[in-house]
């Protein structure tokens, strides 16, 4: 489903919860290891990650041990963390940042200004960067949020020099629960001009699904009244509910379940064990 020549990269995917340690512990479960990144300057959060051969890498965030409270609450993801929300929100890197948020701005989509950030990791190397929030949501809830390095990027990426696992090349594709699937179609149309979505339901995921050109991206909008996108819409809103990572040694896992997505095989992990949804194909 990942294709080429998208107008972005995805630079990593976040996953959301409490206890950064049980979230570590539950994806090790499934057969992915993850190495401590440290605590964020917000006083609120601390991260995890597993990283990949392409650069990507998928993020675990929870609270911090002794966290403020009052800058946990002013999170823009607060409702993520304390609601165990897992897949919370993706961002990618872009070959000009600066002309994007203009390009952006133009298209008639809301984009931020830049704001800096950091973490120093358990090393000590210190780690730097801004992004930037596209649409009006809570950063990178629907669409992207912008990263831009200030340091140099691998010290992020890869925290120990070399990517967590070699069995996953990278984060092949981010699924989006959206409401409304023809609005969140024309919301995407409009950023970045994709061309008309292709279609398809899968009732054991319970939702329609639609592919959109060269963007790593699956929408799924809720497919009846039963459907679990229901009660996670309700509870933190449109946004990621799912990642797919793209699989070097498929077979060196087993899988819950599988389907198949646009011509392609997909499976995916348990998510009861794992608290959340993860794929590969």
């Amino acid at each position: 489903m990942s294709l080429a020549a998208a107008p972005f990269e995805i630079d990593h995917v976040t996953v959301a919860g409490r206890d950064l340690k049980a979230m570590q512990a539950a994806l090790a479960a499934v057969g992915l290891a993850s190495e401590y990144g440290g605590p964020h300057d917000n006083r609120a959060t601390e991260m995890a990650l597993t990283s990949f051969p392409d650069g990507s890498y998928l993020e675990l965030i929870g609270i911090q041990p002794n966290a403020d409270a009052k800058a946990v609450a002013a999170h823009g993801w607060a409702r993520q963390l304390e609601g165990q929300a897992g897949p919370c929100a993706w961002a990618v890197r872009v070959k000009a940042f600066d002309a994007e948020i203009k390009r952006l701005r133009e298209a008639g989509v809301a984009a931020g200004a830049s704001v800096r950030g950091g973490r120093a990791r358990p090393d000590g190397t210190r780690l730097e960067w801004e992004t930037a929030q596209i649409g009006e949501e809570p950063n990178g809830t629907f669409f992207p949020f912008l990263i831009r390095d200030l340091t140099p990027r691998p010290n992020r990426a890869f925290s120990k020099g070399k990517p967590t696992t070699h069995d996953f090349g990278g984060i092949g594709t981010v699924v989006l629960a959206v409401r409304d699937l023809d609005r969140a179609i024309q919301r995407f149309h409009q950023a970045y001009d994709v061309p008309p979505a292709i279609k398809q339901v899968d009732a054991a995921f319970g939702a329609q699904l639609a592919l959109l050109g060269n963007i790593p991206v699956v929408l799924a909008a809720p497919l009846n009244g039963q459907s679990w996108l229901i009660d996670r819409l309700q509870r933190f809103g449109e946004g990621p509910c799912a990642f797919i990572l793209s699989a070097r040694r498929p077979s060196a896992y087993k899988p819950a379940a599988r389907t198949r997505w646009f011509g392609m095989d997909l499976s995916w992990f348990d998510p009861e064990r794992l608290g959340w949804r993860l794929g590969f194909e």
